[in-house]
């Protein structure tokens, strides 16, 4: 969740904040001349770098995104044993294979939130999203766009997809509404 500040010298209040105690933990001194200097870089430091930040979905629903962080969490886990499994068992006889997944997700962040998740489960990793310059532009037609994955023991290609449709981007589109 992104708090926007009403005031134009601290764009990023929580950021500023951070950067305050951050600054005061590292230097192990909590004297005047670090206070002021943390306060200087606190407030220097987001308006300077502010022209560089670009616009991000906000997270709307942040009890879903907390949910949806334990799943990843849990599927990482389950995946990492399955993965040790397949490796040390006795059945070495792997099926790899390249899955297209269509994404109804339209914005970057989102979408790489996907990429990221299905590529920190053990078994699987994100390729390429694609078509991806032309249709993430302002006013560009919208074209489908598509996950391609590579998975280490692949068995069913619909099932797969249904999984991370279901599993993964339905809660992405409804955490950042897009």
């Amino acid at each position: 969740m992104r708090i926007e500040a009403k005031f134009k010298w601290l764009p990023t209040p929580l950021r500023s904040l951070l950067l305050f105690l951050v600054w005061l933990l590292l230097n192990n001194s909590v004297s005047a001349g670090h206070i002021v200097l943390a306060v200087i870089l606190a407030i220097v430091i987001p308006l300077a770098t502010s022209p560089f930040r670009t616009k991000q979905p906000l997270i709307l629903k942040p009890g879903l995104a907390l949910r949806h962080l334990m799943l990843v969490l849990y599927d990482i886990i389950t995946a990492n044993v399955q993965v040790a499994i397949l490796i040390l068992g006795p059945n070495k006889k792997l099926t790899p294979g390249f899955v297209k997944v269509p994404l109804d997700l339209t914005q970057s962040l989102p979408i790489t939130i996907l990429a990221s998740t299905v590529s920190l489960t053990p078994g699987t990793v994100s390729a390429e999203v694609y078509p991806w310059a032309e249709s993430l532009t302002e006013g560009a037609e919208p074209e489908q766009r598509f996950l391609l994955i590579h998975v280490l023991n692949l068995k069913d290609e619909q099932a797969l997809i249904n999984t991370i449709k279901q599993r993964y981007e339905a809660p992405l589109k409804e955490i950042f509404q897009c």
